[in-house]
């Protein structure tokens, strides 16, 4: 079973960066390095802000060395596939959310290894973070990026079959962690999973939660209309847990790790449960006046336009009237001499 979940959490992976690839449009890439406000904001979301809130809360619900290995390196990984799902549903900037998703997977290359090492500098005398296998996590981060690369070619040879890709990778991520979630239960049995300390329950209800509000502070203070807020909001909150799952099954002895192997999948539960809370919250109230900004927008065109044909029309007519005025003063001369 647990070779068998071994190869499930690795083809979960492929097909979820496979599906990350295809979204990614070459000349939206082009532009926003040109203007990188993208880059920026998953700079600072996913390797500043995230990590930091990791440390804090492993700190502050005072984990063990396992425990708070786990929660740092779900904190410590990019933005995952369920972001760009989320951000299509509030009328969220798509362009946005996929460059910012693709550029921190990129990132994570260098600085997931990075902020694993400067975090789990508190946890140095343990077994586990010496342990810790950076070269492994770097390695894991590095196969991911042959799917990419191929996604990418799929979007600019065959469109179509890369959106059809996309659908394919967004469902299996769902269906993965649904089947991830049954089997580990069924690996580890109901004695393990009842040692998993409240606290690590907390840690994965309040970490993505905080992270859609880090998000869109970051968002207001860059300044950003409100449907590029709330995009960056579900960017810094989503992790890629098949990621940081794939990390702890691939690189962590079972026996080590042990129940907090589920920790990244507690934390999908929680932050698919609280970005749909979120989009259904923005149907319910957001989304009138998204719409009434968008109308406001179109009515203003619409009347400037109006205005604009109306003193065309009252120019056009005023010479109109004068060169027939003219021409009647210049013709009834004629009559009379005829």
């Amino acid at each position: 079973l647990s070779q068998g979940l071994s190869v499930l959490v690795g083809l979960g992976l492929c097909v979820t960066m496979l599906g990350l690839g295809c979204a990614v449009e070459l000349g939206q890439l082009g532009h926003q390095l040109r203007r990188p406000v993208g880059l920026l904001l998953a700079l600072l979301g996913q390797f500043v802000a995230m990590p930091l809130l990791a440390f804090l809360l492993a700190l502050i619900f005072a984990l063990d060395e396992v425990a708070a290995v786990a929660v740092l390196l779900c904190g410590c990984c990019p933005g995952g596939n369920l972001s760009n799902l989320m951000s299509v549903l509030v009328d969220g900037d798509m362009n946005l959310s996929i460059i910012m998703t693709a550029s921190s997977t990129l990132l994570a290359l260098f600085l997931m290894p990075l902020c694993l090492w400067i975090y789990s500098r508190h946890w140095i005398n343990t077994a586990v973070v010496q342990l810790l296998p950076l070269g492994a996590v770097s390695l894991t981060l590095g196969s991911t990026l042959l799917p990419i690369g191929l996604g990418v070619l799929i979007r600019y040879r065959h469109p179509r079959a890369a959106d059809l890709l996309v659908k394919i990778s967004l469902w299996s991520l769902l269906v993965t962690l649904v089947i991830l979630f049954i089997l580990t239960g069924t690996m580890l049995g109901p004695d393990l999973l009842a040692h998993i300390p409240a606290s690590v329950y907390a840690i994965a209800v309040l970490m993505p939660l905080a992270g859609y509000a880090l998000g869109y502070g970051l968002a207001t203070v860059f300044k950003m209309p409100p449907h590029c807020r709330r995009t960056v909001s579900l960017e810094t909150g989503c992790q890629n847990v098949q990621l940081c799952t794939a990390i702890l099954k691939l690189t962590f002895p079972p026996e080590l790790i042990g129940s907090m192997y589920m920790f990244p999948l507690l934390y999908a539960l929680f932050q698919s449960a609280e970005a749909g809370l979120f989009v259904l919250v923005y149907k319910m109230y957001g989304r009138d006046s998204y719409k009434q900004d968008t109308l406001g927008e179109e009515e203003d065109t619409d009347i400037s336009y109006k205005k604009l044909k109306e003193e065309e029309v009252a120019d056009t007519s005023y010479g109109t009237v004068t060169t027939e005025e003219h021409n009647s003063i210049q013709m009834e001369p004629t009559q009379t001499a005829l």
